[in-house]
């Protein structure tokens, strides 16, 4: 009886530890990213005892709320130079900083047939219109223009675009056929190795420059061990790889 006495207040005062432990952890995510944080959350959360608070969107409007005070631990960008700003202009943690994902862009339409291989299908009457993110506020927006450029097809686009301010709201101009084809994030149309649906080209990397996407701790995180943990786990974890793989994301490793 006394055995079973200890043995059950071993156990109060270990989960007690594991309640101090845990913590809260705001963690502002780049859009494109929102399909495989929604499935790298839980598993955080089983292996910690951590809880994620998760927000999706724009980079770009994400940094202008850092700096007027927003309360993130966490940025996962859409790009490398956002966090580099952070930490120069003192809202996140010098060192800290590392690239998650390598993004992929993809000429995406949600018409089964339409896209067969040749993005110069775009040039076309039948795309009277083409989603583009905002090449201002999306890495993926730049990369677009980029790659149209190297094709030779961007005077022929341009007066067709339909812009986005993020590539959230770009994916969703296609996926609801306000625009006939765009150049989306692939993470958002394909998973375990082929399209969620509708037809795409995966843009070829030597079109565009590299879109690599970096973490950083932010400066309202620095005391917040969850903000360290789950930082480390989404580098170095075999889940965390596995569902970057999943989602078509390059790896920088």
């Amino acid at each position: 009886m006394q055995k079973a006495v200890v043995t059950i207040a071993v156990a109060a005062a270990a989960a007690a530890c594991a309640a101090v432990s845990a913590e809260e952890v705001h963690v502002a995510v780049a859009a494109n990213f929102t399909g495989p944080m929604k499935d790298l959350a839980p598993l955080y959360e089983k292996a910690t005892g951590d809880k994620l608070v998760l927000s999706f969107g724009s980079t770009g409007a994400f940094y202008a709320q850092i700096k007027n005070g927003a309360p993130f631990d966490v940025l996962l960008a859409a790009d490398n130079e956002t966090p580099k700003k952070a930490v120069n202009e003192g809202h996140g943690v010098a060192g800290t900083a590392f690239t998650y994902a390598v993004g992929k862009l993809v000429l995406w339409a949600s018409d089964a047939s339409l896209i067969k291989g040749d993005p110069k299908v775009v040039t076309t009457y039948a795309v009277k219109h083409v989603a583009v993110a905002n090449p201002k506020l999306a890495p993926y927006g730049l990369a677009a223009h980029e790659a149209m450029k190297s094709l030779g097809i961007e005077a022929a686009v341009t007066p067709k675009i339909v812009e986005g301010d993020n590539i959230g709201k770009t994916f969703q101009f296609v996926k609801t056929g306000n625009a006939e084809a765009g150049f989306v994030a692939l993470s958002q149309c394909y998973k375990n190795g082929a399209f969620t649906g509708g037809s795409g080209w995966i843009v070829p990397q030597e079109l565009y420059n590299r879109i690599d996407q970096d973490a950083v701790l932010l400066k309202k995180g620095e005391k917040n061990k969850g903000a360290t943990r789950f930082l480390k786990y989404l580098k170095e974890s075999e889940d965390a790889a596995r569902i970057r793989e999943t989602y078509g994301y390059g790896s920088a490793q």
